[in-house]
């Protein structure tokens, strides 16, 4: 019995120092895992400098981001691309986007590479649970998806916008999203369901005591302009125009959901260790308060590129601080990656730089740098066309303007213009003439970087997959991802891993009468009759990459649909 009870005894010892040491574990864990930092990341769509309180806006209501600029650091100079793809690709990567694949927005210029290694790779592979609730807007297609480039929980809209091809007709109000890569049918309106989706995210990691990173990248204020009148109403009654009332009112709902966010923070004791980091991706469309900068959204004056940065992080930034050191989307990959000490691959070429020290306080000035700015419609990216140079003090901008010129037909000597930025903020005084030398050296840096941008991959964008182990069927939209040439869509760059016989069915509309539904793929043209209430036919396609072209004709000539709908927009699917 004695022998028994001493057994026991050291059992219970045994178990007493294990669970003793479980717990130590658990408690070192906890420690190790609270040095890491959570990521929320807010980008919204067309919200310029101005559209915020804080930036001397009297008639906008924006009281929490007046706050978190007021408790957080604000950089005062900090840059994104004109338009909304390439800031994202930008964002995503720390790299200019022409490295992308991504060269502007729509047409097939809005594809970045799958390759590419992205933020939500980089933290998932760290340990990050990774969520995107909004707009990706880089490729709606196999590799190139949100949850093909290391988002695990992705609630997302199509293409460039709710309302845009493919998804047409939607609405801000009980929007049809993807989730996960399945349609979902949202309840409630668009930039309330995404930050409700954000912050249940969120409680769910919270709960499993895991660290995330949420990418919150919302539509709004982009046009359409659909807000409930209870939001833009008083804005009108101020003596606004409707168009403004409506993106104000959008940016105030928008300000609601970051105090709901910021609150929830708050509540679950999360605050002093989530970075939260609200910036808009360019300038607004529509004219407006601007806070006396030139130009807007698709301009690479300081109106189209400068927008609103705010970063929070209690007891680590600078809180109630500004910074005028110029800065970019380039630079929250690195930055993110130094405070969340998550590894950086060493074969990852970066453009971007870190801004941690800037952001804590530990610096005050950054190295001197040039950041470079160019974008317009087209799949061929001219040089100098719609572009600039940024340095601290002095901004080179060529061929102001020119965002929708495909063809720009360019002078033997570019037109160019020099401002210097530490006086003249709303570049109304162009020095080309009487400071050369300048404007030859910042010159002089734009064509090293257009070269070097050139020979990443050649402008060349991305190129969708079709593989039914990855996406099936695949959709392929016409406006947005086939490629355009002088306006006119010339199929789509395609990657077909697997030969067989696909059900190619094409959206017709207004087209009814009978006739041919064709493809032409790799040099070989064929073709299906199809009767006026078909549109669905059988073909055997090769593997391979090539120019994918599918259309349907009723006459002896091919008939081009130009218009962002869905006339010609293609599912693949692979049947043997």
């Amino acid at each position: 019995m004695l022998k028994f009870q001493s057994k026991c005894c050291f059992v219970w010892l045994i178990l007493g120092m294990l669970l003793s040491t479980t717990n130590a574990l658990s408690a070192w864990g906890a420690n190790a895992e609270s040095e890491r930092p959570n990521v929320v990341l807010i980008l919204t769509d067309d919200q310029g400098y101005g559209d915020v309180g804080f930036h001397g806006n009297k008639k906008i209501k924006t009281p929490h981001l007046d706050r978190m600029a007021k408790n957080g650091i604000e950089l005062t100079r900090f840059y994104c691309s004109p338009v909304c793809a390439p800031t994202r690709a930008s964002l995503m990567t720390g790299r200019y986007f022409y490295r992308t694949g991504v060269i502007h927005t729509s047409r097939g210029g809005a594809k970045m590479h799958g390759e590419e290694i992205t933020l939500a790779e980089l933290l998932k592979q760290a340990g990050y649970k990774t969520g995107i609730f909004g707009k990706w807007h880089l490729g709606d297609n196999y590799p190139m998806r949100p949850e093909d480039q290391g988002f695990e929980e992705t609630l997302v809209h199509k293409s460039g916008g709710i309302g845009q091809t493919p998804d047409q007709p939607n609405s801000y109000f009980d929007s049809r999203l993807w989730k996960n890569g399945k349609r979902f049918q949202a309840d409630g309106y668009c930039t309330d369901v995404f930050f409700d989706a954000a912050i249940k995210f969120m409680d769910q990691q919270k709960q499993a005591r895991q660290p995330f990173f949420v990418y919150l990248p919302t539509n709004a204020p982009h046009t359409p302009l659909e807000v409930d009148r209870s939001y833009w109403g008083p804005y009108q009654k101020m003596g606004l125009n409707e168009t403004t009332a409506r993106v104000y009112g959008m940016v105030e709902n928008l300000d609601e959901n970051v105090g709901k966010l910021m609150a929830w923070l708050k509540r679950e004791k999360l605050s002093d260790d989530t970075i939260v980091i609200f910036l808009g991706d360019n300038g607004p469309q529509q004219k407006r308060f601007t806070a006396g900068l030139r130009g807007r959204k698709s301009w690479t004056y300081e109106g189209g590129i400068r927008v609103p940065f705010v970063a929070q992080w209690p007891g680590h930034f600078q809180g109630g601080t500004k910074s005028d050191q110029i800065a970019a989307h380039i630079d929250l990959l690195p930055t993110l990656l130094s405070l969340t000490k998550t590894p950086r691959p060493a074969s990852l070429a970066l453009d971007g730089i870190d801004l941690s020290e800037l952001l804590s306080g530990k610096k005050a000035e950054l190295p001197e740098r040039s950041l470079f700015f160019q974008v317009h419609r087209g799949l061929t990216p001219q040089q100098y066309q719609n572009s600039a140079v940024v340095t601290q003090r002095f901004k080179l901008v060529g061929y102001p303007g020119t965002f929708g010129d495909e063809n720009l037909m360019q002078q033997a000597e570019p037109i160019l213009e020099l401002y210097d930025l530490s006086v003249d903020p709303g570049e109304a005084n162009n020095l080309i003439q009487s400071k050369p030398e300048q404007a030859a050296a910042l010159r002089q840096k734009y064509d090293a970087w257009f070269s070097a941008v050139q020979n990443t991959r050649h402008f060349t964008p991305g190129t969708i997959v079709i593989d039914k182990e990855k996406e099936d069927p695949s959709v392929l939209c016409r406006y947005q991802d086939s490629t355009y040439s002088h306006g006119v869509p010339q199929g789509w760059m395609v990657k077909i891993n697997n030969p067989g016989l696909y059900r190619v069915q094409i959206n017709r509309k207004a087209m009814q009468n009978s006739g041919k539904l064709i493809v032409d793929w790799q040099g070989q043209k064929t073709h299906e009759y199809l009767n006026a209430n078909e549109n669905t036919a059988e073909f055997e396609l090769r593997a391979g990459t090539g120019m994918l072209d599918i259309w349907f004709q009723t006459g002896t000539d091919r008939v081009y649909t130009r218009n962002n709908n869905t006339v010609g927009d293609v599912t693949l699917k692979q049947i043997k």
